[in-house]
């Protein structure tokens, strides 16, 4: 049975999966984001443009688990962003990004996309893959400029897609969501398990085979 690995630094993707019973393997893609997005077409759709860095993160791995010798596999990749007003909207990186997007979404509602993308590697080569994204409508309170400003000290809402967590500091601030939450914090449980039933794989059988692998073997 293939090893579970998720391309993913994500510790809040992790998190989902040890709670839904699985313990996979680390390994971090680091793909350009923004080179994937450039070479898409003009005018791709937003759901195709989180589909396709989740499908990119997925295959960037897959050389270096060729070298560490693992030949059976099943790799998830993901990428998420907030659609807001028909933009998406990635990780801010600056607390003068974060304030302003949190300035524009406060008390409104928009749709959080995360593209997944599921890759069944057997004896080393590349055997069937799934790709396919939810789309999670998020409904935003107003917190005062005294608890923006404080939560833009804490640093979390730079690295997020967004500028916000549900499972974080940033869930004060979410009023109510319409769809899976597992998506909305990053990777969505019921998709994944539709994805990896595309590629042969069953939940049963991740239970089974991934349940105590160390986390660590393949982090970089």
């Amino acid at each position: 049975m293939p090893r579970l690995v998720l391309a993913s630094a994500s510790p809040a993707r992790l998190s989902v999966l040890h709670a839904a019973g699985v313990k996979p393997l680390v390994q971090v893609s680091g793909v350009d984001e923004d080179a994937v997005v450039a070479a898409l077409e003009p005018g791709t759709a937003p759901a195709a443009v989180v589909t396709a860095l989740a499908r990119e993160k997925a295959a960037a791995i897959l050389p270096a688990l060729d070298e560490s010798g693992l030949k059976d596999a099943v790799v998830i990749g993901c990428d998420s962003m907030l659609l807001v007003d028909g933009v998406l909207q990635g990780k801010p990186g600056t607390a003068d990004v974060a304030r302003e997007r949190w300035h524009m979404m406060a008390g409104r509602s928009a749709e959080l996309l995360t593209g997944h993308s599921v890759l069944r590697v057997h004896d080393g080569a590349l055997v069937a893959e799934a790709s396919d994204h939810s789309g999670t409508v998020v409904h935003f309170g107003t917190p005062t400029e005294e608890e923006l400003e404080t939560y833009l000290e804490s640093g979390e809402p730079l690295e997020v897609a967004g500028a916000f967590t549900l499972d974080g500091l940033g869930g004060w601030f979410i009023d109510s969501i319409e769809g899976d939450p597992s998506s909305v914090v990053g990777i969505g449980l019921p998709l994944v398990r539709t994805l990896l039933a595309q590629v042969g794989i069953s939940i049963a059988q991740l239970w089974t085979e991934n349940a105590a692998i160390p986390i660590d073997a393949l982090e970089n």
